[in-house]
């Protein structure tokens, strides 16, 4: 199956996942549980992923997948030519309090580069597209990230974990930003932080993140032309692509000093009167 022929299924399984995640939310037919004892899952994820799943393998039969509830197994990373990255309900929290921050996100990966990307926010009306090296879209329409080159305006999103005591750390970055930045958004889904940089209404976005998380997103804000990466140097035998741990991802013009700040303040090296 062509690139553009994979793309148009991944639309139209993710407004179909994202219609099912609209009726379950007005009937509010659901059931909340905490998985590993802190992280929010539904029944409606784990449903919504089994849609996903059932409709690729009918489709594309035999491709792997790495998904959030059904096929978390990340070994398949770094051993699949053709892998389908799968968030059900990117925003499960966001969900389960009736706010609109959620997204179904798709992503089809292959020989270790992601090839299309998805990210479906029923509750906002938007659809982000892209296809590697070929563009990106909302609702059909080109879109492109900012070019906002002083730090000092910058609107920056980020998100922290569920678990409370890996935290901390997290604070130092957020004070540098607060101090050096205009200030930070926290929506609560990585994948609709990353389109908002695609489309400029955020200049940049940096967390830890799993890949079923960013994988359609952070090719979402590369097609319009934002500068992805790592704070850090990714370990050998992980596609970088698929690699969550310290992404950074903005505008081009103020990526580098952006992520000096950030490992400043990891080092702790950064002081404020």
């Amino acid at each position: 199956m062509l690139p553009q022929q994979r793309l148009e299924l991944a639309i139209d399984i993710a407004r179909e996942a994202g219609e099912k995640i609209v009726a379950a939310r007005h009937g509010q037919a659901f059931n909340q549980q905490l998985k590993n004892g802190q992280e929010l899952v539904t029944d409606v994820d784990v449903a919504v992923d089994t849609l996903i799943s059932e409709r690729l393998e009918a489709s594309l039969p035999g491709e792997q997948r790495l998904s959030e509830e059904l096929a978390p197994d990340r070994e398949v990373m770094s051993t699949a030519e053709s892998l389908w990255v799968i968030d059900p309900i990117d925003g499960t929290v966001n969900f389960a309090h009736g706010l609109r921050h959620v997204a179904v996100s798709i992503a089809w990966v292959s020989e270790g580069k992601t090839r299309l990307g998805v990210v479906h926010a029923p509750f906002l009306g938007e659809t982000y597209t892209a296809l590697y090296g070929q563009g990106v879209w909302c609702n059909g329409k080109p879109i492109h990230t900012s070019h906002r080159a002083n730090l000092q305006r910058c609107l920056v999103a980020t998100g922290f974990p569920y678990r409370r005591d890996s935290r901390p750390p997290l604070i130092r970055r957020l004070m540098a930003v607060l101090e050096h930045c205009q200030d930070v958004r926290r929506n609560g889904s990585a994948a609709l932080d990353l389109c908002d940089v695609a489309c400029g209404r955020l200049d940049a976005y940096y967390e830890s993140v799993s890949p079923w998380d960013f994988a359609a997103g952070v090719l979402i804000a590369r097609e319009a032309g934002a500068r992805t990466g790592h704070l850090y140097p990714c370990p050998k035998g992980i596609p970088e692509d698929l690699y969550g741990e310290n992404i950074l991802v903005s505008a081009p013009e103020i990526h580098a000093e952006l992520g000096d700040l950030l490992r400043a303040a990891d080092a702790n090296e950064l002081r404020y009167d």
